[in-house]
């Protein structure tokens, strides 16, 4: 039985700061805290992030890495997500909307269940680049490969202008896991349901790969 490989520092660093965002929020993160919660000396944390900034902006690359790896990773047995991705892997074969809305229904699935605390997280993190604009860039730099995967999907799909239906498909998602996760009904809302989030995901996917009025 092989040994897994031990977590690069860094890596360490961010998910821990990640997992204390989601418990106790933005006021929770401090250099000290983090040390304290992934068992590193004392002034680890500030080696590797000097500033509180810079260990924002590691959090911003870990989530987007994290998130692009639940995508790769296929979401339920048989997700057609990360081959629509490729699109040379589909030559040949006609895209399929109901298995990608299959396959987005199990990744929104995941992320308001087993993945609910690194969604609300990332939402947490996401605002505060709204108020501190060194981190605007970050920000925008992790977004861009969820919306690049998302271009892919929809060229393979058929759409004619990927881009802007890419636009669409990530503004629905994250809107649709910040109203069930952290949302004025958040709280009253029944437990997620595969076969309602696939109802949605068809939807969405149908709008967004619409020809423009």
């Amino acid at each position: 039985m092989s040994t897994p490989p031990p977590v690069d520092r860094r890596t360490l660093i961010a998910d821990t700061a990640i997992d204390l965002v989601a418990a106790a929020g933005l006021r929770g993160l401090t250099h000290r805290a983090v040390d304290g919660a992934a068992g590193l000396p004392a002034g680890s944390t500030s080696y590797y992030f000097r500033t509180r900034t810079a260990l924002i902006a590691a959090c911003y690359q870990r989530l987007a890495e994290l998130d692009l790896a639940d995508v790769d990773d296929g979401g339920p047995p048989g997700s057609v997500l990360p081959a629509l991705a490729a699109p040379p892997a589909l030559a040949g074969t006609p895209p399929d909307r109901d298995a990608a809305a299959a396959a987005l229904a199990g990744l929104l699935y995941r992320w308001l269940t087993v993945g609910r605390e690194r969604q609300l997280a990332r939402f947490e993190l996401s605002l505060e680049a709204a108020r501190n604009p060194e981190l605007q860039a970050d920000l925008h730099r992790a977004g861009q490969g969820a919306r690049a995967r998302a271009a892919g999907i929809a060229a393979a799909l058929g759409s004619d202008r990927p881009e802007e239906a890419a636009e669409l498909l990530v503004a629905w998602t994250e809107g649709l896991l910040y109203d069930r996760l952290a949302g004025a009904l958040a709280r009253s809302r029944p437990a997620p349901d595969l076969a309602e989030l696939a109802a949605v995901a068809r939807r969405m996917l149908a709008a967004a790969l619409a020809d423009p009025a």
